[in-house]
């Protein structure tokens, strides 16, 4: 069974930081692709930052410069680090994780329950 378990969220100012850490368990996490997605209420789910099984990391433009994706295999967690945080960048944050299936070309994705990260003064 596959679990993925959000942290880190919280009430930051505009213009500050923060970071959000993801702990997969119960699969070869080297294997899997990995990434952050956020939902605003009234929006639709829209990726954050994704890195792949070997380390490349992918931004959304809205992101970029402003936020690292990483992975750390031995502890089986991938971490967001924002900076220079906007009111817009409310949202909750989820991880999903890919699992590449035998044989196939599709993936099985595991997503968290989320963690909220609210911008505001």
């Amino acid at each position: 069974q596959v679990q993925v378990v959000e942290s880190g969220g919280g009430l930051v100012q505009p213009g500050g930081s923060l970071s959000l850490s993801c702990v997969v368990s119960g699969s070869q996490f080297g294997l899997l692709g990995l990434g952050w997605y956020r939902q605003a209420p009234g929006k639709e789910r829209e990726l954050v930052a994704r890195i792949t099984p070997g380390g490349t990391p992918n931004y959304a433009d809205s992101m970029k410069g402003r936020a690292t994706i990483s992975r750390d295999n031995a502890k089986n967690s991938v971490n967001l680090q924002m900076t220079s945080l906007k009111v817009e960048d409310s949202a909750i944050y989820y991880c999903k994780a890919s699992q590449p299936l035998p044989g196939m070309t599709t993936v099985r994705e595991y997503w968290g329950q989320g963690t909220q990260v609210t911008v505001s003064s």
